[in-house]
């Protein structure tokens, strides 16, 4: 179990590295990551809506699409503080991909 654990870590840091290069596929990917609980990570939504919004603005129309179904279960709040976290990682230098 501790190794599955290590493995979806790696996982997460891997894909987290990836996207900060402008990854939107990465930024998707970990978008769904946190929305799903996939490889043992809670669900979080915060943290899909933000990925998600980053893959969204780097032109992934089914982010967009997922950004919106995962709205529906937020509140405005919620939303707000996804929304600011993505622009925090627009601010660190997240690059939008080619």
């Amino acid at each position: 179990m501790a190794t599955s654990l290590k493995n979806a870590q790696f996982l997460i840091d891997s894909r987290l590295a990836d996207a900060a290069r402008g990854d939107r596929a990465a930024a998707y990917e970990l978008g769904i990551v946190y929305s799903t609980g996939a490889s043992g990570i809670g669900i979080d939504l915060i943290a899909a809506h933000k990925w998600f919004n980053l893959a969204a603005l780097a032109g992934l129309e089914e982010a967009q699409h997922c950004r919106a179904e995962i709205a529906e279960d937020m509140t405005a709040r919620e939303i707000a503080e996804a929304q600011r976290q993505a622009r925090t990682v627009m601010g660190a230098g997240m690059r939008r991909a080619a």
